[in-house]
């Protein structure tokens, strides 16, 4: 089964904050994780931000399983996306 990608105006703001190189890697990441997000993502233990994360080298993408979608709801580096 292959999940669509849907970015919330929160990550999408994330990501416009990014360096070039740090988006066209997570774009690319995301990409792969489509087909099947559940064995890439690892489940938070406080859900105040969203339910799993990927890790990206030192970024982390925040987000939510709804039916088919995945709904990208933070993206930041691993020493900021948590305190937030």
């Amino acid at each position: 089964m292959t999940y669509r990608l849907v970015y919330t105006h929160r990550a999408i703001k994330d990501l416009d904050g990014l360096d070039a190189t740090v988006k066209q890697r997570i774009g690319k990441a995301l990409q792969r994780y489509e087909r099947n997000p559940l064995a890439y993502a690892e489940p938070l233990r406080q859900s105040d931000l969203g339910s799993y994360r990927f890790r990206i080298g030192d970024y982390r993408v925040v987000f939510d399983l709804e039916g088919s979608e995945i709904i990208v709801l933070r993206v930041g580096h691993r020493r900021e996306i948590y305190k937030r």
